[in-house]
């Protein structure tokens, strides 16, 4: 189905402001359950001054107290605020040199939440390979979640079969149905034999802890999701131009903080095309990518890295995941999640004002054909 694209009219400042302004107050604001662990903030042993050799077991705990935290949700788990995304080189075909060293640098600087998908890699699955390999001696310290773009029960059953053996464990912390974004999306899923039964059957099983949905396409499918089944958590793409195309901020947002979902952002950087640092690739290389399908670009982004960052750790999500290319991206990332400090709300209304003349290209996952 393809939808027309288009720019929904802006909400009266004052009024958006009032309304978020609002909101945050009632939800405990950006804090949620923010913490720094004061013993690692006064350590000798600095997590950004650590190379892997130096990283002990005596050490190891006072490095993963140094990344703050904040609750997922009613899981009882304090997830880190900077969580390591299953795509960038992690889902690059036999790419192992590159992406082990990533997440052993992650886990070695507290990161503790992994994301993937049975699609990341194509149909080797080469994400959940890597993690598998990179996380399985340290399982019980880390949250790993897995996703299934299936729509039927018995499609699914045999997606997470798959998932557990490329994962190397006997089951996820979270199980979420991946890229919700249209009606006939969630007609599909709770349909007879949709893949909610195979969510449900897998739970009941102890496959999987906790259940989850994904979106970032349209704002709508997710609350009918969210409306329909009581989801630990809900994933879905948001960053400083939220508001300029389908917000998710206004409706979607508020009701995954009533309903004390574990809240995980994504798209965070958007691929990269936010950032002022960003090159925009020849026109014919954009078109025959995913992301040119949503937004031809053809200048930089108007944000740093900490703006966008920071502006989204500023809404009450538990944390934010981020794929990278590098074990130089993975510690820019955790030295970034340690720094941050909320916004104000003047703060956060001057980065949307600053981002409006590429918010195409910034919310370009919510602008392609479908």
């Amino acid at each position: 189905m393809l939808v027309a694209l288009m720019k929904p009219p802006d909400q009266p400042p004052s009024t958006h402001n009032q309304d978020r302004r609002d909101f945050l107050k009632k939800a405990g604001g950006a804090s949620l359950g923010l913490t720094l662990t004061q013993a690692a903030l006064s350590s000798t042993a600095r997590a950004d001054q650590l190379t892997p050799a130096q990283t002990t077991p005596q050490n190891a705990r006072a490095i993963q107290d140094m990344m703050p935290t904040r609750n997922l949700g009613k899981t009882s788990f304090r997830v880190g605020i900077f969580g390591l995304g299953g795509q960038g080189a992690l889902e690059k075909v036999n790419n192992e040199a590159v992406a082990l060293p990533i997440i052993q640098r992650a886990l070695e600087l507290g990161v503790n939440y992994f994301d993937t998908s049975a699609i990341y890699g194509g149909p080797e699955r080469w994400s959940e390979q890597y993690l598998g390999k990179g996380l399985k001696a340290h399982r019980d310290q880390v949250w790993i979640s897995s996703k299934t773009k299936e729509r039927t029960r018995d499609a699914a059953m045999k997606n997470i079969e798959v998932s557990l053996k490329l994962l190397n464990t006997d089951h996820l912390d979270t199980w979420q149905l991946h890229d919700v974004g249209i009606q006939e999306d969630v007609d599909q899923i709770f349909g007879k034999g949709g893949a909610i039964e195979a969510l449900q059957q897998a739970k009941e099983q102890k496959m999987v802890r906790h259940l989850g949905v994904t979106g970032r396409f349209r704002p709508d499918a997710l609350i009918e999701c969210i409306n329909r089944f009581p989801f630990d958590t809900v994933l879905f793409g948001i960053n400083a131009a939220d508001k300029y195309a389908y917000p998710f901020e206004p409706n979607l947002l508020p009701l995954a903080v009533e309903k004390q979902m574990g809240i995980i952002a994504m798209k965070v950087m958007a691929r990269g095309r936010i950032l002022s640092s960003w090159t925009p690739p020849p026109i014919e290389v954009q078109k025959h990518s995913w992301e040119g399908t949503g937004a031809i670009a053809t200048t930089p982004g108007t944000l740093t890295k900490h703006e966008t960052f920071f502006y989204t750790l500023s809404l009450p999500i538990s944390t934010a995941i981020i794929g990278c290319d590098s074990v130089e991206q993975v510690e820019e990332c955790v030295q970034l999640a340690r720094e941050f400090t909320p916004l104000s709300e003047r703060q956060m209304t001057e980065l949307e004002a600053k981002v409006e003349p590429v918010y195409k290209q910034s919310l370009f996952f919510r602008l392609m054909p479908r």
